[in-house]
């Protein structure tokens, strides 16, 4: 707890921000990639702190929100199969796709389990060899070396029941369509410190370099994210466009060797589809070789779909950095907690989901919002 207090001590939260003050002298646009890190700035008014001429924008770093409504509408086909036990972390039961969310599945009789780690779903398919166990493997590099564990240890065991439906998906292709993009308008990103330290950082210098963008790596606590603002700031203040790790007590340039290694045997480079960003070339991470035998979709026979998303929702430009989750008409009105109309309201990490819990951008007072872009993709 003292480690983690010392970044979130008043005294050096305002340091940082007088210090991001002092250095900034026209207006720059900063993108946090991470949900985790979109949550801490709406929690602790970390955006409230810095000048007018910051603005912090969200980005695609919420694994749920950017799980495609066609995924979901493969999880609830294969969690009403009979004989199946799909299991879920539970922050994708209530997310939304075509025909409802996995929790309604439940209620019609579907065996939709909760569980806290990929593994946890393999000991349920031990136990239960007569059905089938799906886990529903969705993620970033964060959690992917979990869930190639799980694939491993089925495979290497001979656990026949057991299989994943995966939707991992990589950031450093999301940042590429994002920078790609004629609308963007992102001069820096802060990249998530968790993502890095299971995959190291090399793979952004040749965004760096491409794009002459400023990538901090970054954490999590105030002080963490303050820190990696002003590096940004001073980076973009003269021109400068380089990659920098003020994350060094848990990133390191190579990243988690022994991570790395189980990913590139179980794991293969795919392209994915993403919410708000569309289909990306490279941008995913799909089962190979021996391990397709744990692919729930090819287990199951389960067809590629095109499903459009709510037209009512504006996440996918929440998603690009384009609005800010108070500018979508629907926030707060038609998509709530309790009634969402995309993933980014649903997800403990999505950036609608912490506006509305932080009271952002209520409509309370009746105040319209502003005129938002039409949806786009990059």
């Amino acid at each position: 707890m003292k480690h983690r207090d010392e970044y979130r001590e008043a005294p050096r939260v305002r340091r940082c921000a007088d210090a991001i003050s002092a250095a900034v002298t026209q207006p720059w646009t900063i993108m946090e990639v991470c949900g985790g890190q979109t949550n801490a700035i709406v929690r602790y008014g970390l955006d409230q702190l810095l000048p007018a001429e910051i603005d912090l924008v969200h980005g695609p770093g919420c694994p749920v929100c950017v799980t495609p409504v066609e995924i979901l509408d493969k999880a609830h086909t294969i969690a009403r199969r009979p004989g199946v036990i799909f299991c879920s972390f539970g922050d994708m039961l209530r997310v939304p796709g075509s025909r409802g969310d996995l929790l309604g599945a439940r209620a019609d009789g579907a065996d939709v389990r909760v569980v806290y780690s990929p593994i946890d779903a393999l000991q349920i398919a031990r136990a239960n060899p007569a059905r089938e166990v799906v886990f529903f493997a969705v993620g970033f590099e964060t959690t992917a070396p979990a869930n190639a564990l799980a694939a491993k240890r089925a495979v290497d065991d001979g656990v026949e029941n057991f299989s994943l439906l995966t939707s991992h998906v990589l950031v450093p292709p999301a940042l590429e369509a994002i920078l790609a993009s004629a609308e963007n308008r992102v001069q820096a990103f802060l990249a998530a410190g968790h993502v890095c330290a299971v995959m190291g950082f090399e793979e952004y210098l040749p965004l760096v370099a491409r794009h002459r963008v400023p990538i901090v790596v970054t954490g999590f606590e105030p002080v963490d994210i303050l820190h990696g603002v002003l590096l940004c700031v001073r980076q973009l203040e003269v021109g400068r466009a380089e990659l920098e790790n003020a994350y060094a007590r848990a990133v390191r340039r190579g990243g988690n060797p022994t991570a790395l290694s189980l990913l590139r045997e179980v794991f293969e480079v795919v392209p994915r589809k993403w919410r708000g960003l569309g289909p990306l070339p490279r941008s995913g991470l799909g089962l190979r070789g021996r391990y397709r035998a744990c692919d729930a979709e090819r287990r199951f026979a389960i067809r590629d779909v095109d499903v459009a998303e709510s037209s009512e929702c504006r996440s996918g430009l929440v998603l690009q950095g384009r609005i800010k989750p108070d500018r979508c008409p629907a926030f707060g009105v038609t998509c709530t907690p309790e009634t969402p109309l995309g993933a980014p309201m649903v997800s403990a990490e999505g950036a609608c989901a912490a506006y509305h819990r932080h009271g952002r951008g209520s409509r309370r007072s009746g105040t319209a919002p502003e005129a938002v872009p039409t949806e786009g993709r990059p």
